[in-house]
């Protein structure tokens, strides 16, 4: 195997034994075999779509198929090799698609497509399939070293977009332009013709098309759950058994507090769910009762101490440990061998499996504030505005992305405490958990740690930069702003992209640089944007202010 794709990746290269992160060899297989059958799905629904034809299911596979190999998602063999199988049909349903598209159009018969992808047929035994991944890694791409990092950037921008755009569509909101992207980017990296900056402008698209999926997801989440408001989260217990919910997807978190209502159980959430508390939709089932845990690197060892059932609804499980593993399920497209996957949306076993455990004591603890989002720093625009003129806010500091296990991250610890006191902390995802817990204050009212949301919710944290602006008439770039980031995985690639298409500037990020940016593309990033790895809190911090 060879996988490079995260922040954790082998020695700064690739795991090429067993991943970091839990994934074995015949999973990595796998997963490359999946990326290749992709490929040749989307070389003809390309096609398809080019004369006017497009198949929905099609459509909705390749996010499904794409967010499988996101990393900490999926790692079940059997459930990766039964989405093979209908990864096939469904290239055989685009082949036949465009074969008649253009019949319809020229009356006559679509010329052959015959290539590696578009032949591939899985195999039935799941050995052969891996043996089919085998031939298929990451690294037989592209001859050229520069190009294949470039491909990669693209194929990690499509599978982070893929999970932002699958919550989306599962809240109801799909884009034809974004479908018809996945497709002629994917179908664009099978081609052998295309040259270093094709990829490098595909990277940027990628970027743009994110940033309308985060969008859409924002509106999503809006429609359905109203906007976030500032809210205070309990870090404690209630008497009563427990669920605890992981995860990202917001609607399946609403599905089991409907489910839940009455029967005497309370929901918790954990990592990334923390921000579903500002949500008044969400927020509004009194049983709904706290935050249990940190970011998701911690699991192994908070999930032994809670009483309840547990469930996984996105990416972040990790190898489950042998005292919770008969209380833990999935769902979605997440997968791990031997635990109960939850198909659809009826949660009984795990209400059934919590109403049939101790549950928590009564135990309350320290609260938080969460649901900071655009709409509710936008309409104090006037005060942070007023507090910048008049000096008492020197700068914004938006820390904040991915957490992770490697050595490192406490750097992000350390900044946040050592900002200063005349400066705002924008945050989210769940590097927050590194400082969310520390009282920071408040300038005049605002508080000093503004906890904007999930990984997504870098979509509202946009939406304040470019309304703050406007409101001083300059660029992005010239606000008092500094963007220092942390990263682990493909959703917070794709974030990268998007601030890069959207042209910000002097972003740094950590703990380390991607493994697959070869010297080459890095130095373009650091021409053009100015990208630079963080260095030590100090030096970091005087560059930012200044001083």
């Amino acid at each position: 195997m060879f996988c490079n794709q995260c922040e954790q990746a082998a020695n700064g290269v690739g795991c090429n034994i067993s991943g970091v992160c839990g994934k074995k060899p015949d999973v990595a297989a796998l997963q490359d075999l999946m990326i290749f059958g992709l490929k040749g799905m989307a070389i003809y629904a390309h096609k398809a779509r080019e004369l006017g034809a497009s198949d929905e299911a099609i459509d909705l596979f390749v996010l499904e198929g794409l967010f499988t190999t996101v990393t900490n998602v999926d790692f079940d063999p059997e459930s990766i090799a039964a989405k093979l199988h209908k990864c096939y049909e469904l290239k055989e349903k685009a082949k036949a698609l465009y074969e008649q598209a253009y019949k319809a159009k020229h009356n006559a018969d679509a010329p052959m497509i015959a290539n590696a992808y578009t032949d591939w047929t899985p195999a039935r035994d799941l050995a052969e399939l891996v043996r089919q991944g085998e031939e298929h890694g990451i690294n037989t791409q592209h001859y050229n070293e520069d190009i294949r990092s470039a491909i990669w950037i693209v194929v990690y921008g499509l599978k982070g977009m893929s999970a932002y755009a699958d919550h989306a569509y599962i809240l109801g909101k799909k884009d034809e332009e974004v479908f018809a992207f996945y497709h002629k980017a994917l179908a664009a990296t099978t081609d052998q013709s295309l040259g270093l900056m094709d990829f490098v402008n595909l990277a940027m698209e990628c970027g743009k098309m994110n940033l309308k999926v985060m969008g859409m997801l924002c509106a999503g989440h809006a429609e359905h759950y109203g906007h976030p408001v500032p809210t205070p989260v309990n870090l404690g217990t209630r008497e009563g058994k427990a669920i605890l919910v992981s995860g990202h997807d917001l609607r399946m978190l609403e599905e089991l507090l409907k489910q839940t209502d009455g029967k005497g159980v309370n929901i918790y959430t954990h990592g990334e769910m923390i921000p579903a508390h500002g949500y008044p939709g969400l927020k509004k089932y009194p049983h709904l009762a706290g935050n249990f845990g940190g970011a998701w690197q911690d699991q192994a060892k908070e999930f032994v101490n809670f009483p309840g059932a547990i469930i996984f609804n996105t990416n972040c499980i990790q190898r489950p440990a042998d005292t919770y593993k008969d209380r833990l399920y999935t769902w979605g497209q997440v997968a791990w061998p031997g635990i109960t996957h939850i198909e659809g949306w009826d949660f009984t076993p795990v209400i059934e499996k919590a109403l049939s455990l101790p549950g928590f004591p009564e135990n309350p603890g320290q609260q938080i504030l969460v649901g900071f989002g655009h709409n509710a720093v936008l309409g104090v625009a006037d005060k942070v505005i007023e507090a910048v003129k008049a000096g008492k806010i020197r700068r914004f500091f938006l820390i904040g992305g991915c957490d992770g296990a490697k050595p490192g991250r406490n750097y992000y610890t350390q900044l946040a405490e050592q900002v200063p006191d005349d400066c705002v902390i924008l945050t989210l995802a769940c590097g927050k958990f590194r400082f969310n817990k520390l009282e920071f204050g408040d300038i005049g009212g605002i508080p000093r740690l503004l906890d904007v949301g999930q990984c997504n919710d870098a979509f509202s944290a946009i939406q304040i930069a470019l309304a703050l602006a406007d409101a001083f008439k300059c660029g992005v770039n010239d606000l008092p702003l500094s963007l220092i980031l942390s990263w682990y995985e493909q959703k917070a690639h794709v974030i990268l992209l998007t601030l890069l298409y959207l042209g910000i500037k002097n972003i740094k990020i950590g703990p380390s640089l991607p493994a697959y940016i070869t010297p080459n593309i890095l130095n373009f990033l650091v021409e053009n944007f100015q990208l630079a790895p963080v260095s030590s809190v100090d030096a970091d911090l005087k560059a930012a202010l200044g001083v």
